[in-house]
């Protein structure tokens, strides 16, 4: 318990909660899970996309037993930041006292639409699954600082 009061809490928050939020927070605890105590959820919520699950597993994270949620349905935290993945999650996302980012990214299921294969509709999320790697790679370095976290 001590050692989860030492990690910086942060919020990945997208319009549905079952993708690129889904993606980020998988990332954050296979790459930094000693630094972070991460969590996502979405403005609305719908559902865990079986894609994004498959694309992750493919680079080793193992999302399958997380679940789409709004922001209600998390436990009170206080987070230190909160990540706005999306256009739509940041221009409408809740009040928090944390440091609010935005970090938008496309969405899979759009880039997707119009793949003629499964093949492309599964690139279309693995372009996606390595830009947010790519971001979550950068973390905490790139986050503003929070008095008493490095």
């Amino acid at each position: 318990m001590s050692a989860q009061k030492n990690k910086i809490s942060i919020l990945f928050l997208c319009t549905g909660n079952s993708c690129r939020s889904q993606m980020a927070e998988g990332w954050a605890r296979h790459l930094h899970s000693e630094i972070f105590e991460p969590y996502s959820a979405g403005i609305e919520k719908h559902g865990l996309n079986p894609y994004a699950v498959r694309v992750m597993a493919e680079s080793g994270v193992d999302i399958s037993g997380q679940q789409s949620k709004l922001v209600g349905d998390l436990p009170v935290v206080s987070f230190h930041y909160v990540v706005t993945l999306c256009g739509h999650a940041h221009e409408t996302c809740p009040y928090f006292p944390g440091k609010i980012i935005h970090q938008g990214f496309p969405d899979p299921p759009q880039l997707a639409k119009n793949a003629v294969s499964e093949e492309e509709t599964l690139q279309a999320y693995r372009t996606v699954r390595d830009q947010i790697r790519q971001f979550i790679e950068s973390l905490p370095k790139s986050l503003p600082l929070q008095e008493g976290h490095r």
